[in-house]
C-alpha cells in the first residue's frame, strides 16, 4: 500500500486525488450512496468508470448484507406484523415468553 500525502494509505493499484465538488452536488452523492448502502468512494468509482466506459465494480461491498425491507418508491417488500414479530420473538426464546 502507497501513503497519501496526509498519512493515509492507498491500496496498490489506486491513485489518490483531491477535487473540489459544488456543496449541493456533494451532499445529493452523499445521499445517493447512504440510500444505495454504499459509501461515498464506491459511488464516485463507478459514477467515473461508467462516464469514462469502463466496467464499474458491484454496488456495496463484498459480503454486506442490506435487506431491502421498504423499497425506493416505497413499496415493502417483506410484511411485518406484530403477529410476525411476537413469532421471531418467542421462536427466539424458545417459547419462555409466550402469551398464554
Amino acid at each position: 500500500m502507497a501513503s497519501h500525502p496526509d498519512g493515509a494509505t492507498v491500496p496498490s493499484g489506486c491513485d489518490a486525488t483531491t477535487i473540489d465538488v459544488p456543496s449541493t452536488l456533494m451532499r445529493a452523492a452523499k445521499a445517493r450512496a447512504a440510500e444505495e448502502g454504499e459509501s461515498l468512494k464506491d459511488l464516485v468509482n463507478r459514477a467515473i468508470a461508467r462516464e469514462v466506459g469502463l466496467p464499474a465494480t458491484p454496488k456495496g461491498k463484498a459480503g454486506r448484507v442490506t435487506p431491502p425491507l421498504i423499497a425506493r418508491d416505497g413499496t415493502p417488500n417483506v410484511l411485518v406484523t406484530n403477529d410476525v414479530i411476537a413469532a421471531a420473538v418467542d421462536a427466539e426464546n424458545g417459547g419462555r415468553f409466550a402469551a398464554e
